[in-house]
């Protein structure tokens, strides 16, 4: 089976057993598997990223640091990640073209619904003013 090594690996610098000897020294842990439970990942996602076949992500890099206290960019420098720029694609946050049509029906039901409604007070406005006025009040009002 070939190995196959993540984008990341391929600069030079880049080196997650770095950050992961670092961690099982300052949470004074014997191995991996004390590092997962630590982390609350499962044991394979530590072997993984040792043998360069996953990255450290993102939710991974924010659990450590909740775990140490230690800064992000700090984890950051500790396994070689020089990076300084984080590349966003453009298309990011923007929403889908089924999940724009959905929005839309969703935005022409409601104002339909807005509509009926105004045409329901209006009604029962015009229906007040045509009832006579009598001395015991009728509604929801405690009197």
């Amino acid at each position: 089976m070939a190995q196959q090594h993540h984008a990341l690996s391929s600069q030079e610098s880049y080196n997650p057993n770095h950050l992961l000897d670092i961690l099982l020294g300052k949470m004074q842990l014997k191995n991996d598997a004390a590092l997962s439970r630590m982390l609350e990942v499962a044991p394979p996602v530590i072997s993984k990223i040792r043998h360069h076949r996953l990255p450290v992500g993102a939710s991974l890099l924010i659990r450590m640091h909740e775990v140490t206290g230690m800064s992000i960019r700090d984890l950051r420098d500790l396994m070689g990640d020089r990076r300084t720029k984080y590349r966003l694609s453009d298309a990011q946050g923007r929403p889908k073209p089924e999940e724009k049509a959905a929005q839309a029906a969703a935005a022409a039901a409601q104002q339909q619904q807005a509509q009926a409604q105004q045409g329901q007070q209006g009604q029962q406005q015009s229906q007040t003013n045509d009832a006579p006025a009598s001395g015991s009040s009728t509604g929801n009002y405690a009197h």
